[in-house]
């Protein structure tokens, strides 16, 4: 038996759904930002100065934080959906730059409805979005044993 290191599946409605769960929060805290303190323009409201950095480090601190530092998002961990990190082969957790560069390419992976995505987490070898691809991470089901980064190293 050759050992493997890597095995994946798509896990599509999990990531989707913990995706949903991840952006409404996401969606949420910058509503009551920029209800709170934007500023009323001709086409709705704007964040400037410290509320809009403020917005910026409520996404850095959920999306980048939690992943670092449990390995999963609030909607990853409802899923059971963990992300590892495959760069270095004597850790499995990830760095802040890695959980920084995966969600950099959230809005491309999110564009057209997760259309790019999808296709991409279908069609690469480890099932991989543009951010993990980049950030050389993959995300696995922890409840499902077929699952695993290392089993037998």
């Amino acid at each position: 038996m050759t050992p493997e290191k890597i095995a994946t599946k798509p896990n599509l409605k999990k990531r989707t759904l913990a995706g949903l769960i991840d952006y409404s929060l996401m969606f949420g805290a910058a509503l009551v930002m920029f209800l709170y303190f934007g500023e009323k323009t001709e086409n709705g409201y704007e964040l400037k100065g410290f509320p809009a950095l403020f917005n910026l480090l409520i996404w850095f601190g959920y999306m980048v934080g939690f992943e670092v530092k449990f390995g999963a998002t609030l909607g990853n961990q409802i899923f059971d959906l963990q992300v590892i990190s495959i760069k270095d082969s004597k850790t499995t957790s990830l760095t802040l730059g890695q959980s920084f560069v995966r969600h950099l390419f959230d809005i491309f992976d999110l564009w057209f409805f997760g259309l790019l995505g999808i296709v991409l987490i279908k069609n690469t070898k480890y099932n991989q979005r543009l951010g993990d691809l980049c950030a050389n991470t993959i995300v696995v089901d922890t409840k499902d044993s077929e699952q695993f980064y290392k089993r037998f190293a």
